[in-house]
């Protein structure tokens, strides 16, 4: 269906619905203003009386159209380099889609509010455009944050982590160790299967910044072949332990990974109390944090309550690529539709 008769579709919909509501009104002597105000509560006012506008009001349509694009603009913010946190990504812009806004709105009734349908327009710099640096956030402007589980050790505590994961419908990015990944396929597969990323955490959890060039290639290239072997695109790679060097960092560019830190340490692996974390997460939570974990039981207990308190302060958990990515994310400018 394209995107027009899907718009139309929608409100004709509607339309049928509404004025099914309006004859069981007038039948229980319900009150017509009110169902007049939920009409209009719910934009069906647009779709109710349509009109048959002339060319001339046509064409001052468009023009209005036009000049109140240029005021709603919202320019895209492009990566950069920071000196603190390296790479950082940009984030979508949106314009008017003009087209499909005067369609929409051609056949509206004279004097409704325009309706505007926007379309996000991407940075000119993209987070792979940046050269070699290691990613330690997201873009500030964005309110996503990234769930990083490294995966080493600890699998009496990913049942009860991934069914957290699942109650509260929020994917992670699952970092593995390849000799962890050779050995545990089946359950790689059913964190693959519930929606995660799966990701790249070197083969025998070295000290990268400590290898050869060539040592390091080795750690990272065995885990991709098996991350492949499981029809996982990946993207991103995280050094064991956080330690890299420009090497580290070059070695994984040059197989198409770019390297990711973090932005919160839950030090989850010293068997801290829940609450320990959650003042670690309260005061440290910003846009674009990266927050790292391990299957513990740590974890465990504290999940639950971390991506709470993430929801309630307006905060959007998912995937470290959700978290980098430019896209936007779909969060209030008023009357939008976005294609």
């Amino acid at each position: 269906m394209s995107r027009l008769r899907h718009i139309w579709w929608k409100r004709a919909s509607f339309i049928a619905a509404s004025a099914l509501m309006l004859v069981v009104l007038i039948k229980m002597n319900g009150n017509i203003s009110s169902f007049m105000k939920h009409v209009k509560e719910q934009d069906a006012v647009y779709a109710f009386f349509q009109v048959n506008r002339s060319e001339e009001e046509k064409t001052l349509l468009l023009k209005q159209i036009k000049e109140e694009a240029e005021k709603l603009k919202i320019e895209p913010i492009n990566a950069r380099i920071d000196r603190v946190y390296k790479a950082v990504p940009g984030y979508n812009g949106l314009e008017v889609d003009i087209e499909a806004t005067y369609e929409l709105n051609v056949n509206a009734v004279r004097g409704a509010q325009l309706r505007y349908i926007y379309r996000e327009v991407e940075p000119a710099i993209q987070l792979e455009d940046l050269g070699s640096y290691p990613i330690y956030k997201g873009n500030p402007e964005k309110r996503a944050v990234g769930l990083m589980i490294n995966v080493a050790w600890g699998n009496e505590y990913l049942d009860s982590i991934l069914n957290t994961l699942k109650d509260a419908d929020v994917k992670a990015t699952f970092f593995f160790d390849g000799s962890w990944l050779k050995k545990n396929k089946e359950l790689a597969q059913r964190i693959a299967e519930e929606g995660h990323e799966l990701s790249n955490h070197a083969y025998s959890h070295p000290d990268m910044a400590n290898l050869s060039h060539f040592e390091q290639t080795q750690q990272i290239v065995k885990t991709e072949a098996l991350l492949k072997e499981m029809n996982a695109s990946n993207k991103w790679f995280a050094p064991p332990s956080g330690s890299f060097n420009a090497t580290t960092v070059k070695a994984a560019r040059e197989h198409g990974l770019l390297t990711v830190l973090w932005t919160i340490d839950t030090i989850d692996w010293r068997n801290p109390s829940p609450e320990q974390v959650m003042t670690r997460i309260r005061s440290k939570l910003e846009p674009g944090a990266l927050i790292l974990m391990h299957p513990t039981a740590a974890t465990e207990k504290t999940l639950p309550m971390m991506i709470q308190y993430m929801k309630e302060q307006g905060y959007f958990p998912g995937t470290v690529s959700h978290t980098l990515s430019s896209d936007r994310l779909q969060d209030g400018v008023e009357g939008v539709d976005i294609f």
